[in-house]
């Protein structure tokens, strides 16, 4: 059967427009990049708008570059950046710029509500925090909103409400559960939460199953005849289902900015006992799966903090040289925890550090250690997921950008004592979600698609004493960061 999908990846850094042909090949991919709004209180920021007009340049710029008959186009996919969180009137206009998930400007009142901590926790699978939307709605309300009528989306609806034309407000199951207003065991909003946070529930979007009809759009005329979305998940759980995790016990990491780490448990809810956080993978056709899943707020940007902030390197690539050239007894360890720790400490008020430098620790070894820990929060995480599951983690299906960095990749082995599988496939966020959309509109047969699926190995080599010698210095630079905070 003829025919094309087009899937928009919202990321944190950029907007990406991705034709997918009748195969599930990638045909033609366009980028935007957006502003990263930073003010002196460290405050992260996005225009939403900003955000929409590249979504619409992009998919403009894509359909000009293929010259692809657009009456062959079925349907949009959507994949989004998690938990930055929109705030509109009535007339669809923000009333200020999106607050970024990896924003802490929610602090303060995520503390007032640690008496319910427990409570929060049990309903949702998500411990309090400010990184997840509650807190930051209930921030806009407190801070920007001028009167009682708002509307509040992640990512995914604001773009669904802008390109239908504010004709549908709604959201899909894995995007909501990550709000922490989202009642995990019925799959709804929950009145305690919406309560419990004065959050109107009147201001949130429709829940739909992530590969229902989310409505049409003709991106502003672009298109003679409105195309169909049909498939919209988080960026996480659209990489997993890209992966094809779709069996219990699979587990992938997708590095960007930060990283997620899932679990596919399937149908059955779990609460973890190892500071992890219990999500929806995705519900399709009514039939909801589970992820044990643990997040860590810098992976590439622990990348782009050597670049942009300490000089040290001018492209990531430069990270392969440093590696290799690093004094290999060195035990430098960075934690950077620059915006506190997440899962599976989470720990707001600790700072980064570097812990075990010697007088010899130069530019090469500082870079290594940078590179380095990314792998030990990552093991951290698979180390409470086979702990809650009681299941051995033989394989890690891993993508996104520093999945590319073969020092890391081995070394995430090495520590995880677990192959590390690298997807040969790129953009598996738009690949999840192009797929569902595709699937949804009888364009792709599933098992097809997942059938013949490359990937690079990597398998553990360090000697055990090694290994054991590594992490350990990880948890002593762990212990120490908490024991002063």
């Amino acid at each position: 059967m003829n025919g094309y999908v087009i899937s928009i990846d919202q990321s944190t850094q950029s907007t990406k427009a991705i034709l997918f042909n009748e195969k599930g090949d990638i045909v033609r991919r366009v980028d935007k990049k957006h502003e990263q709004l930073i003010n002196e209180k460290g405050y992260v920021s996005h225009d939403p708008i900003e955000i929409y007009h590249n979504t619409i340049e992009a998919v403009t710029e894509l359909i000009r570059v293929t010259r692809v008959d657009k009456t062959l186009i079925r349907a949009l996919g959507i994949s989004n950046q998690r938990e930055t969180t929109v705030m509109w009137d009535e007339k669809g206009k923000p009333y200020d710029d999106a607050v970024v998930w990896q924003c802490n400007r929610a602090k303060d009142i995520a503390s007032r509500y640690g008496d319910y901590k427990e409570e929060i926790y049990n309903i949702t699978g998500l411990p309090l925090s400010p990184y997840f939307p509650a807190c930051k709605m209930r921030w806009l309300i407190e801070n920007v909103c001028p009167n009682d009528k708002y509307y509040f989306g992640t990512i995914d609806t604001w773009l669904i409400y802008c390109l239908t034309n504010r004709q549908s407000f709604k959201t899909d199951a894995s995007n909501a559960s990550r709000t922490q207003l989202f009642d995990i065991h019925t799959g709804s909003w929950s009145q305690r939460l919406c309560d419990l946070f004065e959050i109107s529930m009147d201001s949130l979007p429709e829940v739909c199953d992530s590969n229902a009809c989310f409505g049409y759009t003709d991106f502003e005329g672009l298109f003679d005849a409105p195309i169909p979305i049909y498939g919209v998940l988080g960026d996480s759980h659209a990489a997993l289902f890209g992966q094809g995790c779709h069996e219990k016990g699979q587990v992938k990491t997708t590095l960007g900015t930060g990283s997620s780490i899932m679990m596919n448990i399937g149908e059955e809810y779990k609460k973890s006992q190892n500071g992890l956080a219990t999500s929806l993978a995705w519900r399709i056709d009514g039939k909801t799966e589970y992820v044990f899943e643990g997040n860590i707020n810098y992976a590439g940007a622990v990348i782009t903090w050597l670049i942009n902030d300490l000089k040290m390197i001018s492209s990531p690539g430069e990270t392969s040289y440093c590696t290799e050239q690093a004094n290999l007894v060195d035990e430098t360890i960075l934690v950077p925890a620059f915006s506190g720790l997440s899962a599976p400490y989470w720990n707001d008020d600790v700072r980064a550090m570097f812990y075990g430098m010697s007088r010899t620790t130069g530019r090469n070894e500082m870079v290594k250690a940078a590179v380095e820990s990314i792998a030990y929060q990552i093991t951290d995480i698979l180390n409470g997921m086979a702990s809650d599951s009681s299941l051995a983690i033989h394989q890690v299906k891993a993508d996104g950008g520093p999945s590319k960095n073969t020092y890391l990749m081995q070394f995430l082995s090495d520590m995880a004592r677990t192959t590390v599988s690298v997807s040969k496939q790129e953009e598996l966020s738009a690949i999840g979600a192009a797929y569902l959309a595709g699937i949804s509109v009888g364009l792709y047969n599933k098992e097809e698609l997942f059938s013949s699926r490359e990937y690079t190995d990597y398998n553990y080599q360090l000697p055990v004493s090694e290994w054991k010698q590594k992490m350990n210095r990880w948890y002593d630079a762990i212990r120490v960061l908490l024991k002063e905070c």
